[in-house]
């Protein structure tokens, strides 16, 4: 749930099994976060800023196609995600489309590039330098 009064949800679904939403995974996006929620008994929600998101990547295996999901990889200079999963939700690429232009949208509202987020990425957790090689600069180290 969102929590500040001007954040209202603008897109959610379910991890599907099966093409069915009968999981406790749920995936949300308000106008500036990505946030997953996971559990019944023992709960997580993790949120990601969408500014900080580098590049969106969609897969869909047989298996996916044939129950009308996919999974969305989300990479990020976010250093507790820099990979984030959406896995099995309903219409993947609409879904990818909708993120690539919401993280712009975002993006420009806060006057960020993604140029100034490179060297971010290439950070390790404890603060030193890593190399950050990027062949096909794309945003991801190769």
């Amino acid at each position: 749930m969102p929590n500040a009064a001007n954040e209202k949800i603008l897109w959610k679904d379910r991890k599907r099994i099966l093409g069915l939403p009968i999981s406790f995974t749920r995936y949300e996006v308000t106008n500036d976060r990505f946030i997953t929620h996971s559990g019944l008994f023992s709960t997580t929600t993790d949120e990601m800023l969408l500014y900080r998101i580098l590049d969106i990547k969609m897969v869909r295996k047989f298996s996916q196609k044939i129950f009308g999901v996919g999974t969305i990889m989300l990479y990020s200079a976010d250093r507790t995600h820099g990979e984030h999963e959406i896995k099995n939700i309903k219409k993947p690429n609409e879904v990818r489309k909708f993120l690539s232009k919401i993280v712009e949208q975002e993006r420009h509202t806060k006057g960020v590039t993604g140029r100034e987020m490179y060297g971010v990425a290439g950070s390790s957790a404890g603060g030193e330098r890593m190399e950050f090689v990027d062949i096909d600069g794309d945003g991801i180290p190769d």
